[in-house]
């Protein structure tokens, strides 16, 4: 339910009056209802009338989120649309690439019984495409960030990259339509233009609408709050933001279901020209949502970029910690006093450079967005597993008995399963573990995501083993065919994939939507955008590795490549967690540091940390 979090920064005060100071939380199927206590005032407009906890409080009262302001869901909407069309498109990206178009079809639709298909250049030509498609749409990011933080704000940033990539989807029909679908040269150039076109677009977006939905909840500060059973309870904000990305990933995943499962009849019954026009007209209800609630939406400005000062800080803190020994330098970086150094209250005199226009708190800021990027480090080695869905595990499908169904269709169970079990855990399974007294942090919730990504693995080499096992071509499965030249597959039915596709959704739930969390919790004010591209970057790390595994994507080498990819995850999840398990004991601190003062000398009066 949509509930009265967050109030008008400049009207807060006067309806907080208004109202006894009185904040309602309401959630579906909790008891968590909250009213908070008249206390201490805080006058920001935000945290009016509002009871901040002790320190003893702090470690005994159970912790509640609070309920999703209203404008937020609205930006969700826009996400739900965008990744319709994102996903409705790319996952028919493999057929259209790998599969020939069928004999007397001039859509790429094949009919109940064939495999539909374009240009028909291979599964390692599929994977390497499909593999730089999501490589450029996590690059692309670092840019959106760039121009939201200096020229345009988030918001603004946001409506153009609609605008590109619409441009992009109208491409993609070009590339699909009969005409141009049977010149395979001449379709295969319009698709290219057309994902890179999209890419610009679709990664300008990404880095931006994350950040703009949880920055319509404003409060920052824990608080106390009474449930409708009369227990002290205490409001976290960090929760949240977990319970705004929870739902916000719900959105993303409702909007990818229908598009996949849609999209995948289009191809196979009618074209490909349907599965890319059908998308591109959804797409256009972002544009409609944006202009609608234009007025509505909590906006920041742009601040100026702060990338150059930041890195400018840490070249400085890094002087005289470089060594040849490569320990040595490790535990010089990562010493307790590595960016207390260079603070501006320990430079004195003509040893402070110019460009240090800033406060220590602002240091102490950086410092969070720098940890908070390096807790990223890992994420391209979760990636590899998850970006086995829309390739490889397509083209697996389509080695084994469909019975009338697309073998991409199977993807959408990884979406299904989300929906169904974000609900569970935002409403049970978290309260529950909160009541038992057991944190699930973040960094815990990451590690499993690790170990579940490559449990899904692990299911997918076990099948392929099998595949190639009861498939009458043995190791040549995906180009074995009869003397007609129809496909021949296992016996095996495809719908024993189910438990690769449930796994990686339970490794999004703890790695994907919680690094979204981790990454607008953890950056400062002005870098979150910043700080999000970063996030996503390492999707397009994980996309350019993927590169280099693109000779494991075929015949008879697809067990090692799911064993591989495995193997990978559940090494680094263990590296993961030994590596940050100590920011389990930094997490209120890193979640309440205040805003630190920055000036660029050059946006005077708006580089106030976003505040409007």
């Amino acid at each position: 339910m949509v509930g009265q979090a967050l109030e008008d920064p400049i009207q807060g005060l006067a309806e907080a009056e208004k109202h006894d100071f009185e904040h309602t939380k309401e959630k579906a199927g909790s008891d968590d209802h909250i009213v908070s206590s008249a206390g201490t005032h805080e006058l920001d407009g935000i945290h009016d009338g509002l009871e901040f906890p002790t320190d003893e409080e702090r470690e005994t009262l159970r912790r509640v989120p609070d309920s999703i302001p209203w404008n937020a869901y609205l930006i969700a909407i826009v996400e739900m649309a965008e990744r319709f069309s994102y996903y409705g498109s790319s996952v028919v990206f493999t057929n259209f690439i790998q599969q020939p178009l069928p004999k007397g079809s001039h859509t790429g639709a094949s009919g109940k019984t064939g495999q539909p298909g374009a240009l028909g250049l291979g599964q390692r030509t599929s994977t390497g495409l499909t593999t730089f498609n999501q490589f450029w749409v996590y690059v692309i990011p670092l840019f959106g960030a760039y121009l939201a933080d200096t020229r345009w704000g988030r918001f603004k940033t946001v409506c153009i990259c609609v605008g590109v990539a619409l441009i992009g989807h109208v491409l993609l029909i070009v590339s699909a339509v009969p005409g141009v679908i049977e010149h395979s040269n001449g379709s295969l150039a319009c698709f290219v233009i057309a994902i890179i076109v999209m890419g610009l677009g679709t990664g300008g977006f990404k880095a931006n609408i994350s950040p703009l939905v949880a920055e319509q909840y404003k409060r920052t500060k824990l608080f106390i709050g009474t449930t409708r059973h009369g227990e002290r309870v205490i409001v976290d904000p960090s929760l949240t933001a977990s319970r705004i990305y929870m739902y916000f990933y719900l959105f993303i995943n409702i909007g990818a279901l229908i598009g996949q499962i849609s999209m995948t009849y289009s191809e196979k019954y009618v074209g490909f020209y349907l599965a890319y026009t059908l998308p591109t007209a959804f797409f256009l209800l972002c544009p409609i949502v944006l202009f609608i609630g234009r007025n509505m939406y909590i906006r920041s400005p742009p601040t100026g970029s702060v990338l150059g000062n930041a890195l400018r800080i840490w070249r400085l803190a890094l002087k005289g910690r470089i060594s040849w020994n490569p320990v040595k330098t490790w535990r010089n970086v990562n010493a307790p006093d590595f960016w207390d150094s260079v603070k501006p209250s320990r430079i004195h005199g003509e040893a402070r450079p110019k460009w240090m226009t800033f406060d220590d708190q602002w240091v102490d800021e950086v410092k969070r967005g720098f940890k908070a990027c390096s807790v990223f480090m890992w994420f391209p080695i979760y990636w590899l597993t998850y970006n086995q869905l829309n390739n490889n595990l397509t083209s697996q499908a389509a080695t084994m008995v469909v019975n009338g169904v697309p073998n991409d269709v199977l993807s959408n169970l990884d979406p299904f399963a989300l929906i169904i079990f974000i609900p569970i855990c935002d409403i049970l399974i978290y309260p529950a573990l909160r009541r038992a007294g057991i944190n699930f942090s973040p960094i815990k919730k990451i590690t499993f995501g690790f170990f579940t990504g490559a449990a899904a693995m692990c299911w997918a080499a076990v099948v392929q083993h099998y595949i190639y096992k009861r498939n009458p071509c043995g190791y040549q499965v995906s180009t074995c065919v009869d003397a007609d030249g129809n496909p021949v597959t296992s016996d095996l039915n495809v719908w024993i994939q189910t438990g690769s596709y449930v796994l990686v959704a339970f490794s999004e739930i703890f790695a994907s939507i919680t690094g979204l969390e981790y990454a607008f919790t953890k950056a400062p004010k002005n870098m979150r955008s910043l700080v999000m591209a970063v996030f996503l970057f390492a999707s397009a790390i994980s996309s350019a590795i993927g590169e280099a595994f693109v000779s494991l994507s075929s015949d008879p080498l697809l067990v090692w490549n799911y064993g591989v990819m495995g193997v990978l995850a559940f090494v680094s999840g263990i590296i993961f967690w030994f590596q940050y398990r100590h920011l389990d004991q930094e997490e209120d601190v890193l979640n309440n540091l205040a805003d630190g003062e920055y000036d660029d000398g050059v946006h005077d009066g708006v580089h106030d940390h976003d505040k409007l």
